[in-house]
């Protein structure tokens, strides 16, 4: 396809990522992540969780090599103009994610290490981080932790400066960190990205909601769709704030479950 004629169609985005039948986060998350911003969504499913907006029941994790045989069937296929990387349940799937995209790497990879849920539970066995930094970390345009994330990848506390949690996890390959703000305290939320040209802080108010399941997966789901659509890494950063503060903003307008509800991904486009 020339390039003039890639321009008149949505961009493909791939979500390699866990599903959350409740629908706030993971690859449902995603997949309304890319429709709201224009882009065509694809999903490779590496577990099914029994979850709602109160807590994770349970977790199937499939074979690693049919995780990457969904993976390789897209690529054999479509087009991929950018990916995006959630909840890796286990090393072997790490793994297998990581060869089946490695011919790949000139793609955009958004690499969001859902290590935790949001309501606190843990969605990964002890050797993902290892193998993430191992495997995962080069291929990786951008790893977007958030502060406990960072604090664990990072082999650091949680009150050491993003600076310097970003420093640790540039040093086992990543060739850029966006520290996300979001767990943190005040009026405002900030992530700092650290990047080849240095570093940009993306700050935005914090809205005072329980809604925020998912706001990780549509963060990271943003920045890939914005990636696709031809922006670089700061844009896409700045753009994808906006579009989940927005989005945490008209949360309200939802009435689903008891615990942390789901970010309003469709806040633009539904009356």
């Amino acid at each position: 396809m020339r390039p003039s004629e890639r321009n008149q169609t949505p961009p493909n985005v791939l979500s390699i990522a866990g599903s959350d039948p409740s629908g706030g986060a993971g690859i449902q998350a995603d997949l309304k992540t890319f429709s709201a911003l224009g882009c065509y969504g694809m999903a490779a499913i590496t577990a099914l969780t029994a979850q709602n907006t109160r807590g994770v029941s349970g977790v199937h994790v499939p074979p690693a090599d049919f995780v990457a045989a969904q993976i390789k069937a897209i690529f054999a296929d479509i087009r991929v103009d950018a990916v995006k990387i959630g909840m890796l349940a286990s090393g072997a799937v790490v793994a297998a994610v990581a060869e089946a995209l490695a011919p790949f790497a000139r793609i955009p990879i958004v690499l969001d290490p859902v290590l935790v849920a949001t309501s606190g539970d843990s969605l990964g066995a002890p050797d993902v981080v290892d193998a993430m930094r191992r495997d995962l970390f080069p291929l990786a345009a951008v790893v977007t932790p958030n502060l406990p994330e960072a604090a664990r990848l990072a082999e650091q506390p949680e009150t050491a400066s993003p600076e310097a949690l970003a420093f640790r996890i540039k040093a086992h390959g990543a060739r850029a960190v966006l520290i996300k703000g979001g767990h943190g305290s005040g009026s405002e939320a900030a992530d700092d990205l650290y990047f080849e040209l240095g570093h940009r802080r993306f700050v935005a108010p914090r809205i005072a909601t329980r809604n925020t399941h998912g706001t990780g997966c549509t963060l990271s789901s943003a920045i890939a769709a914005f990636l696709a659509r031809g922006l670089d890494l700061p844009d896409a950063v700045d753009q994808a704030k906006a579009y989940l503060t927005a989005a945490l903003t008209a949360s309200g307008g939802l009435d689903v479950g008891l615990g942390h509800g789901p970010v309003h991904h469709f806040h633009a486009l539904w009356r």
